[in-house]
């Protein structure tokens, strides 16, 4: 398997480990992400799980065996986990609708209009 271990500067950055999981996610093959800098970093899994991934969690690690992804409604709890969901939302099959916007909205200004304008079919409701 693949193995993805949060470190710091200049190691694999914690704040992207969950976007990442969301491309392992609908990726193909195992891979193992570890946790290293922060506990409760796995918040967005269960919003990935709603939306069919197979991910096992103990501890600070994570075990992700790629597969199709479906639409599901999900929560962000957090703003790295916000970008995770909508990562997967963007590569799973039907509609995707996500609460949780005021965490996103911290770090990504109006990402519904530059994600519409690469042709991402998205809209805030």
């Amino acid at each position: 398997p693949k193995i993805v271990r949060t470190m710091p500067y200049p190691g694999f950055p914690t704040d992207a480990q969950a976007p990442l999981m969301s491309l392992a996610a609908m990726g193909r093959g195992t891979t193992l992400f570890i946790e290293n800098i922060f506990e409760n970093r796995y918040l967005h899994v269960s919003g990935l799980l709603r939306m069919g991934a197979n991910i096992k969690v103990e501890g600070r690690a994570a075990v992700v065996q790629g597969t199709k992804l479906h639409g599901a409604d999900v929560a962000a709890r957090d703003l790295r986990g916000a970008a995770a969901l909508i990562t997967a939302a963007l590569g799973a099959e039907g509609q995707t609708r996500m609460s949780g916007l005021k965490y996103l909205d911290r770090g990504y200004e109006s990402l519904e209009n530059t994600l519409q304008s690469l042709g991402a079919d998205v809209k805030r409701i």
